[in-house]
């Protein structure tokens, strides 16, 4: 992204060939794409989904990274969801709400304007 001077969190559709702007990119904001990188980024990699009233787990981390933080925030509560990675990257060994064990891969999305901390732990 310093390279073609543009943000670093979106995708340039052009690299422009012509002086003044030869080298930078362009129409940054217009394909969308950076829009679908978050996602696929979010819900493949550090594989966090949002489905209605919960939040499903399903992570493919690199085995080289010990762990990852994301931030949520519903209507009104906050989330601090820390994926600890064991060594695969993949495989869910436990997850705890607010340091209290959960049942499976999913949790419930409260509306009680609290801030949770969510650890998924990976083996």
């Amino acid at each position: 992204s310093a390279a073609y001077m543009v943000e670093p969190y979106v995708m340039a559709a052009d690299i422009y060939s012509e002086s003044p702007h030869a080298k930078r990119g362009g129409w940054t904001w217009y394909t969308g794409a950076a829009g679908w990188m978050y996602r696929a980024v979010l819900e493949s990699v550090l594989g966090v989904r949002i489905l209605k009233d919960t939040i499903e787990f399903a992570p493919c981390l690199p085995p080289s990274w010990p762990s990852c933080e994301i931030t949520y925030r519903n209507d009104n509560a906050d989330y601090r969801i820390v994926i600890a990675n064991g060594g695969t990257g993949r495989f869910i060994v436990a997850v705890e709400v607010d340091g209290i064990a959960h049942d499976g891969d999913r949790v419930p999305l409260l509306h009680d304007g609290a801030a949770h901390e969510v650890r998924v732990m990976l083996r």
